[in-house]
């Protein structure tokens, strides 16, 4: 297990030059060293303007703060509205769509994953004081810390942080005052 804080985290511009993002995590591709395997990172988007396109990549957004923005993409003549906070919306990399703020700017957390080598979910989990999950297993799993404090195996998850575990079964996920936590399974295409 590995437990990752602000300290670690590094701002990166946006591929666009649009902006930057807060990187969470980076895992590099295993086999093309321009490529990453999965990214998870958090942007604060100030302005209208048009989304980074990662071919063959499938990414999921998600607003944690602001009033949201809708998305316009290539072809299809309805705009898709998250104004919804923690609510998940998934697509695909390679897809050009612009972006409009509906009431100022938003902060919104990012998974990317290279869709020929593994996939990945990503659920937001809230927990009342007291509560403990049981969260299925995985190869990879990631947690980050959105609101409160949680414990996994004894292991505590403030807010901001991001535990990295490799071959977990199931997991306990705990908290005695209340925390909600993104939880992240990742899954290699080789895995059966």
């Amino acid at each position: 297990m590995r437990r990752l804080g602000p300290a670690d985290y590094r701002d990166m511009p946006w591929k666009n030059g649009g902006g930057v993002t807060r990187e969470l995590l980076k895992l590099p591709h295993p086999t093309d060293p321009s490529r990453f395997l999965v990214r998870l990172s958090i942007a604060t988007v100030s302005a209208s303007g048009p989304f980074s396109v990662f071919p063959g990549v499938d990414r999921t957004l998600m607003i944690l703060d602001g009033a949201g923005v809708a998305l316009s993409f290539a072809g299809v003549p309805k705009d898709v509205v998250l104004d919804q906070h923690r609510q998940p919306f998934a697509f695909p990399g390679e897809v050009e769509i612009h972006c409009r703020l509906l009431e100022g700017p938003v902060r919104d957390f990012n998974l990317m994953v290279d869709r020929a080598t593994a996939e990945a979910t990503l659920a937001v989990v809230h927990l009342a004081p007291g509560e403990t999950r049981t969260l299925a297993g995985a190869r990879t799993v990631f947690l980050h810390g959105l609101e409160g404090r949680a414990s996994v195996a004894g292991t505590p998850l403030a807010v901001e942080e991001t535990l990295w575990l490799e071959a977990p079964e199931s997991l306990a996920l705990r908290s005695d005052a209340g925390a909600v936590v993104v939880a992240i399974h990742l899954k290699h295409r080789t895995e059966r």
